[in-house]
């Protein structure tokens, strides 16, 4: 089984969007350097950046999102971002009407449905959980392995939280990983056991 991780770019004072959704300059480091990411090019990052993301991106077999971020996306028209192979999405609603049902999109009611889902399509390859409300919940359900944060030179002052409605403490182990990009830190931690 591969590790799970919740992930996200978030500002400096711990925002993922702002309160109407919008990540403002949150994603400016998608367009601050030189090195493509992907097959488009239209996302062209540092090389420490690339390095870091782009072994990333390749890890994930799964990605778990709330059904907030899936219908602000519109599902992403039915194929999953960035090559991901499956999505899976927490909701306590069916797909919506109308729903191509050979999309690999995976509905599930609740967290822990969600990642025995996730977990078994995604084998051995690392199972993402978008950061915020589901990431929350899942990192309190004690089913995150590492929180990843690509930290923005920006302060936001109220939003979307990067650990959604999180109330109590966990501790997480010291960064592992901390490399700068081009407007951008990149900070990987182990979540303590």
């Amino acid at each position: 089984m591969g590790k799970v991780v919740m992930y996200s770019t978030v500002s400096v004072d711990g925002f993922i969007a702002d309160a109407e959704d919008q990540p403002g300059p949150l994603f400016d480091w998608l367009s601050s350097g030189d090195v493509p990411l992907d097959e488009t090019g239209q996302l062209t990052v540092s090389q420490a950046s690339f390095d870091l993301t782009r072994a990333y991106w390749d890890e994930i077999g799964v990605t778990i999102v709330g059904r907030h971020v899936f219908d602000l996306t519109d599902g992403w028209g039915g194929k999953p971002p960035g090559g991901i192979a499956h999505v899976v999405v927490v909701s306590h609603r069916p797909a919506p009407e109308g729903w191509d049902s050979e999309a690999p999109f995976h509905f599930a009611d609740g967290v822990e449905a969600a990642m025995t889902k996730a977990q078994e399509l995604a084998g051995d390859r690392t199972v993402e959980v978008s950061a915020g409300d589901v990431g929350g919940q899942m990192l309190a359900a004690g089913l995150v392995d590492e929180v990843a944060m690509d930290v923005a030179p920006v302060v936001l002052g109220s939003g979307k939280r990067y650990f959604g409605s999180v109330e109590a403490q966990h501790l997480l182990e010291d960064p592992d990983v901390v490399i700068q990009g081009t407007r951008v830190l990149h900070v990987r931690y182990r979540v303590r056991r």
